[in-house]
């Protein structure tokens, strides 16, 4: 069986995906069992202490077989993104437990929702739940009355007690008063799960309810769960927005350091970024700047996650062009200055903005306001791309707190945290804000090298990040240096130039013409900084760059061909017909002949002659483009004909088709106009707008094709030289 998507031959039907899981996990456990591996898997036989067998015993090397055996089952079983995350782990036992009892877990979303069941040792409450639960207050305060301890009793099978149930129902009367029926300590009773009825609350965004304990008992933002969660990082993990930015207000923050051993700092600061709640991010992460260097309760950093995050900043983000110029016309620097650090008011601390106290303040202030929300009513969008700017001068405000404290760090420490993982990853992901701090504060990260001993400026290429890749031009004397490295496979930089480049780069051109281009500008761009001698290197598979470029891109070099000769096959077609039929009416004028000069009838009229300057240019320019698609279909289609000849007679073929329709359109409304030019002379006006229709169609269709070739061409260079 193919090692694809299906799995192993004799192990499992096919490799695991989140589809399959349950047949995944049988086939995978009978293997185990038939080969004798099952206790080696699940833990039973565990590893020979090293003080009582030798590693070179029978004993102990029977087990290293055993496991190596279902480790190896395991791994081949799963595809290419699971392997990764499985790689370096030894042991069979984690990694069955990792991906068959951890893996497919369900996550809890949305609102909590309660057991509603009791059993038949809490019966005796049901009376009391349901009356909680539909706001009867009368049958509560008898229930309570009788029985002075319901008020603290477990009512469900999950463990929750009548305020629980209160705030589960949204039933904010019953909990006011229930929760005067309580002490201060009752309120911190807990279910099942751990939660108290205020993490409850605060799961839901209840921010109410919420006060109200709260205001009983203060003490209840700092009470966690059995996971050692307190309520601020429970609400922030259920992504509860407005409840979080509440509760930060409130919450301690002492319990938020990073010498907090729970890590409960470092998980809300992830959760802030991954909900993007950048402001509170922001203020937590200025207060303490090592939290993002501190593992959350997931095993994550918050260096890592930025890294995984190009959404957060400006370079992940692609506009249309008006989108683009609005955006780059939008001032976020104020609203960023007005962000106050922190405001002690009775012992809290707050997020706030400061405001003008002068009156000269307050009218810019006015003003400002004024022409900003009548600009929103009259430019789409502009709301949106404040909003999205704001959040982008934000993070990025969050990346430069985090790798300024980098310096501080030892080399230990950046490799538990993984910052070169961190690099890689943002380039990858083409977060160029993310390698223009690194550069920026720690200009050494240029010469830092991966396990395959590729640089940042290797890997730029690789991933096709010409932005992240034109930091080599401002190196200075430490170019030539910087640009002749070589990997473990003897790959120069020419080498990884001519790789092809990954499909999501490959995806962002249109057309495999386009993006073959593409490719050749990197080629050559690569090759015009590196010494000649480069070009004749070999790799550890004996290959030249050039040879390598050949093999890598042969099927995108014959995708290339396809394309080119579908679309100019496509237009030649809409060309020949134009250029046939503005041939005949050049000989068939409108109104006719005079019967004995030939001469014809309406020469003398303005129209006329505009019929027939646009019948010519109309002609002329539909043969052109004819001859020019006729030339791309028998071009030779060789590789480097991708970068200038066939983009450039496309360009020329596009446009004089294009410009042959807009002037046969000219010549149709001229000639309409001339024959209704006495009678019925208003219904010219409607039929020669409705000419404009196939002129705006192909401008729709192809026309943004011609712009994109116009720019891939002579565009200028993709890299930033200066």
């Amino acid at each position: 069986m193919a090692a694809g998507k299906f799995g192993f031959a004799g192990i499992v039907t096919e490799k695991l995906t989140e589809e399959n899981y349950e047949n995944w996990k049988e086939c995978l456990k009978s293997y185990f069992k038939a080969q004798g591996l099952w206790d080696v898997v699940t833990g039973k036989e565990a590893k020979p202490e090293d003080e009582d067998e030798d590693e070179t015993s029978p004993k102990y090397q029977e087990w290293m077989r055993k496991n190596a055996m279902a480790l190896h089952a395991i791994q081949v079983s799963c595809e290419a993104d699971t392997m990764s995350k499985l790689r370096g782990h030894e042991s069979a036992e984690f990694e069955w437990k990792l991906l068959a009892e951890k893996r497919y877990l369900p996550v809890a979303e949305g609102k909590c929702v309660m057991l509603v069941e009791v059993t038949s040792e809490i019966t005796e409450y049901r009376t009391l739940y349901k009356a909680v639960e539909q706001g009867d207050w009368d049958t509560v305060r008898d229930f309570i009355h009788n029985k002075l301890d319901a008020v603290r009793a477990k009512i469900t099978l999950n463990g929750d007690t009548a305020l629980h149930v209160a705030v589960m129902a949204e039933q904010s009367n019953i909990l006011k008063k229930l929760i005067h029926k309580m002490s201060p300590q009752d309120l911190e009773l807990q279910n099942e799960m751990g939660y108290t009825a205020f993490s409850i609350a605060a799961i839901n965004g209840f921010q109410e309810m919420a006060d109200k304990m709260l205001d009983r008992n203060p003490d209840l933002v700092k009470v966690k769960d059995h996971h050692g969660l307190i309520p601020i990082v429970v609400a922030s993990l259920y992504s509860s927005k407005e409840m979080v930015r509440y509760l930060y207000k409130k919450t301690p923050h002492e319990m938020l350091t990073p010498d907090n051993p729970d890590g409960s700092g470092a998980t809300l600061l992830n959760c802030l970024l991954t909900d993007e709640i950048y402001d509170v991010a922001l203020h937590l992460l200025q207060k303490h700047p090592l939290l993002g260097f501190v593992e959350d309760i997931h095993g994550n950093y918050t260096i890592r996650l930025l890294a995984h995050k190009p959404s957060a900043f400006a370079s992940g983000n692609k506009y249309a062009f008006l989108k683009r110029w609005i955006y780059s016309c939008i001032s976020v620097e104020a609203e960023m200055q007005n962000v106050v650090d922190t405001q002690e008011s009775s012992d809290e601390e707050n997020i706030t903005r400061s405001r003008p106290i002068t009156w000269l303040g307050q009218a810019i202030e006015l003003f400002r306001l004024l022409v900003w929300n009548l600009l929103r009513c009259f430019v789409p969008d502009l709301n949106h791309l404040y909003h999205k700017k704001l959040r982008h001068a934000e993070a990025q405000k969050i990346l430069k707190c985090i790798i300024q404290e980098i310096p501080k760090l030892s080399n230990s420490q950046l490799e538990r945290i993984g910052l070169n993982k961190a690099i890689y990853d943002a380039i990858k992901n083409g977060i160029t804000e993310f390698v223009d701090e690194m550069i920026e504060t720690t200009p050494e990260i240029i010469w830092r090298k991966d396990e395959k001993g590729r640089t940042i400026f290797a890997h730029a290429i690789v991933r096709r990040q010409e932005k992240i890749f034109s930091h080599v031009f401002g190196l200075g004397a430490k170019r030539r240096i910087a640009v002749i490295r070589h990997d473990i496979f003897h790959n120069n930089f020419l080498h990884l130039a001519a790789k092809l480049s990954p499909p999501s780069r490959l995806d962002r051109i249109s057309g495999a013409a386009l993006q073959m281009q593409r490719e050749l500008e990197w080629f050559e761009e690569v090759q015009r900084i590196l010494p000649p001698k480069y070009m004749e290197e070999v790799n550890e598979n004996n290959k030249t760059p050039g040879e390598l470029f050949t093999k890598e891109h042969f099927e995108l070099v014959k995708e290339g061909e396809r394309w080119m000769k579908n679309t100019a096959a496509s237009c030649m077609v809409v060309a020949t017909l134009i250029a046939a039929v503005m041939f005949t009416s050049a000989f068939t004028f409108p109104g006719g002949n005079e019967e004995h000069t030939g001469i014809p009838i309406f020469l003398e009229y303005g129209a006329f002659l505009i019929f027939m300057i646009s019948n010519a240019l109309s002609l002329f320019s539909s043969s052109t483009s004819v001859l020019v698609f006729l030339g791309i279909l028998t071009s030779r289609y060789a590789e480097k004909d991708f970068r200038r000849s066939l983009p450039t007679k496309l360009i020329i073929g596009l446009f004089t088709l294009f410009f042959s329709i807009v002037t046969m359109m000219a010549a149709f409304g001229s000639a309409i106009s001339i024959i209704l030019r006495k009678r019925l002379d208003w219904i010219a006006i409607p039929i020669i707008l409705l000419s404009a229709v196939p002129i705006g169609l192909f401008a729709l269709f192809q026309f943004p094709l011609l712009v994109e070739v116009l720019i891939c061409t002579y565009g200028g260079s993709i890299f930033n030289k200066h």
